[in-house]
């Protein structure tokens, strides 16, 4: 016998981190970062077709200070790295990044020296976007990802416990040194 069975009908219940996570994922504000051919879709998914303002995000942030989310869209070049980085480190915090195209995930076809292979190598990634480029309705279907993922995280020292969770299992997949057969 719960609490919701002693309460009237129609009388709404939820938790705080429900409430925090909803206003959360329904005011993000993206920090465009648009580098190459990625960015012209990424600017398309702000027209009125596809139309980013549906899910609060109709202020794309030229501040990294007032973001928190960066959407990479195109190739980083080893110059442009510790930029990236910096821009990163200004945003506030809770923060995700969007890792938009092939280039910006894993560094496309540039397979040389002056190319960042995947900006996961200078910010942590939370949505890979595939595609060369990514059309502006694969943009809003990992925006919808991300807003399970803002939806769903914890907050306080159950965040902690989350995070704890996540690397321990993420140690888990991967051979270590001294481990195994290597």
């Amino acid at each position: 016998m719960g609490l919701e069975e002693k309460l009237p009908s129609g009388f709404l219940l939820t938790t705080v981190e429900q409430v925090a996570g909803w206003a959360r994922k329904s005011s993000v504000w993206p920090a465009t970062f648009g580098l190459a051919c990625c960015a012209i879709e990424m600017m398309a998914a702000g027209d009125p077709r596809h139309d980013f303002s549906r899910w609060g995000m109709e202020r794309a942030s030229a501040t990294p200070r007032q973001a928190d989310l960066m959407i990479v869209a195109g190739r980083v070049s080893q110059k442009m790295a510790p930029v990236l980085r910096q821009i990163y480190d200004q945003m506030t915090e809770p923060k995700w990044v969007i890792a938009m195209g092939v280039c910006a995930s894993s560094g496309g076809m540039f397979n040389n020296y002056a190319i960042v292979q995947g900006v996961d190598h200078v910010v942590p990634v939370d949505i890979y976007l595939p595609g060369c480029p990514p059309r502006p309705e694969m943009l809003l279907d990992a925006i919808m990802k991300l807003h399970d993922k803002i939806q769903n995280t914890k907050l306080g020292p159950q965040r902690a416990k989350q995070i704890q969770e996540l690397e321990e299992a993420k140690r888990r997949q991967l051979p270590l040194l001294g481990q195994g057969t290597i």
